[in-house]
């Protein structure tokens, strides 16, 4: 596992977007070999879809032959409903760049069959050659996606109910109404993201530093999911500072000290600059 630590959130956004568009252009051939993107929505993601954006409208980055997946998306809201995960991703990025809209895949939570729903985007994964990279985020109580604690390590796409914390934090975009909150959501599971060829995490805020702090730091374990990354060939975590605070001092100045020569994010333009796999 790689830990990149940046000063601040703003910078967590340059550093995760510029690796992206820098694997995006590695790795893309052509509309026959595209490559598979997996994203998230919420808040912490939030800066690096700027980024992306940034960088995309400076001529460095096309999406034209990117495939995306989404992690997750709620059951039984309208897919315009503004606060479904189709709308948050069209507003905040797709809508911005040259991506085509057939490339774009987001669970139906409207679906007739939930379970069919959820199959059929693992064989679209399965269709197009895997994802490529997933990109993250977690939660204070390091769930990645809705897979919340106690999911199963090697979980797939699935409909799964909300628990209570999770509900209370997402009411913040439901004008702090928790009864507004959908109670049930579809999500790819651990093992569907832990399948990707590499992971990429975005931890910022105090709030994340216990999450932080088992992810690197404690056992793999289905009460934190995101400990599971542990197990990844290729898994990478950009945090802030402040999301660093429970980290162990030898952990930290370790992490500071190997990747001091790669936290630059306009450094990773460089042809030669090794990105670490």
């Amino acid at each position: 596992m790689r830990l990149i630590i940046q000063s601040e959130a703003v910078n967590v956004a340059k550093w995760s977007a510029v690796y992206i568009a820098r694997r995006i252009n590695e790795l893309t051939t052509s509309s026959a070999n595209p490559f598979v993107l997996g994203l998230p929505t919420g808040s912490t993601p939030l800066g690096t879809y700027k980024e992306l954006i940034r960088i995309y409208k400076e001529g460095k980055v096309s999406f034209k032959n990117v495939v995306t997946f989404n992690m997750d998306e709620y059951v039984g809201i309208p897919k315009e409903h503004p606060q479904s995960y189709h709308s948050f991703m069209w507003d905040n990025f797709f809508s911005y760049i040259d991506i085509l809209p057939e490339n774009v895949n987001i669970l139906n939570g409207n679906a007739k069959d939930l379970k069919v729903e959820c199959a059929d985007y693992e064989a679209r994964i399965k269709a197009v050659g895997g994802i490529d990279l997933f990109m993250g985020g977690i939660g204070a109580d390091g769930h990645i996606a809705f897979n919340e604690p106690g999911s199963s390590l090697s979980s797939r796409t699935r409909d799964k109910a909300l628990n209570q914390d999770t509900i209370q934090v997402n009411s913040r975009f439901f004008s702090n109404d928790i009864n507004k909150v959908p109670k049930f959501a579809l999500t790819v599971g651990v093992g569907t993201v832990m399948d990707s060829r590499e992971v990429l995490i975005l931890v910022t805020g105090t709030n994340k530093s216990r999450a932080l702090h088992k992810a690197v730091e404690g056992g793999v374990n289905h009460m934190w999911t995101i400990s599971a990354l542990q197990l990844h060939p290729n898994g990478l975590i950009v945090c802030d500072e402040a999301s660093t605070i429970d980290l162990k001092v030898g952990n930290y100045r370790y992490f500071k000290d190997i990747e001091k020569d790669n936290l630059d994010p306009d450094s990773l333009w460089s042809d030669d600059k090794y990105l670490g796999w």
